[in-house]
This record gives structure tokens, sequence and C-alpha cells, in this order.
């Protein structure tokens, strides 16, 4: 089951591919984050946007541009990085999509994402970037192909 769209899926894995190469106020140009994760270099470039407008990013034009993490990474959240590729409305919408899935009109899947929503937004909103570097730099986790 994909819980997560795939530019939210992107951004996840090249905001953890920059906090776990390079450090934090270090530019990253796009060029390598989309080459070493194998996504699309303007697919890429839309995601960074809409994290720079967010205040998550910052970016840099030019021959040593690229884009670096705004703040700390102690600072910056999976959930800060999912509600802005996802929106606000994340953790409140139906699994499925459906309008007006409730406890009056449930979806097949309402009872189960309902236990497990409020699970999910409380581990991403303690999860740090930081805290991702770090495991996936100990237990060499893999994030491309």
């Amino acid at each position: 089951m994909k819980v997560l769209s795939k530019g939210c899926v992107y951004g996840l894995r090249a905001l953890l591919y920059i906090v776990s190469e390079k450090p934090p106020e270090e530019y990253v140009s796009i060029g390598e984050v989309s080459e070493e994760l194998d996504i699309s270099f303007h697919f890429l470039t839309k995601t960074f946007q809409s994290l720079t407008q967010a205040g998550l990013l910052r970016s840099y034009r030019g021959p040593n541009g690229g884009v670096a993490l705004a703040r700390p990474p102690e600072e910056i959240f999976l959930a800060d990085i999912v509600l802005v590729l996802e929106g606000e409305d994340f953790f409140d919408k139906c699994l499925l999509g459906l309008a007006g899935c409730g406890q009056a009109a449930p979806c097949p899947v309402h009872d189960f994402w309902i236990s497990h929503k409020a699970e999910l937004r409380a581990e991403f909103a303690h999860t740090s970037l930081a805290d991702m570097g770090k495991k996936i730099n100990r237990e060499k986790l893999r994030l491309g192909p």
C-alpha cells in the first residue's frame, strides 16, 4: 500500500540524501541529487521549489549553485516535509481519497487508517532529518536504485 505520493517520496529521499552525504550548510547541485537517486531533474526541481517556498531549503543559482537546508537538520522533521509536499490536511484525509469519509460513511480502510494515522503523525513529528541521516550512515541504508 502506497500512502505517500511520488513527489513526497522523492522529496524525502532527496533531503535524506543531502543530510546523509553533505554538511548541512553546503549547497548540493540538483543534478547531483537527480543522478545519485535516479530522479527526474525537472521533477526534483519542482519538488525543491516547494520545499524552498516553505522555508525548508534555500537555493542559490549559478555554476556552484544548488540547494541547502534552510535550518539545522535537527529542526526539520519528517512531518514538516510531508505536510509541504502532501498538503496540510494529509493526516486528516481519507486514505483512499474518498470525499466525506468518516464515522457516518466510512470507506473500507477507514478503521485501519484512523487507528494508524495518529501514530504515524506522531512518529513523523518527532523524527528529524538529523535522526534519519545518522541512521542512514550508521546502518549503511540505501536511498537510490
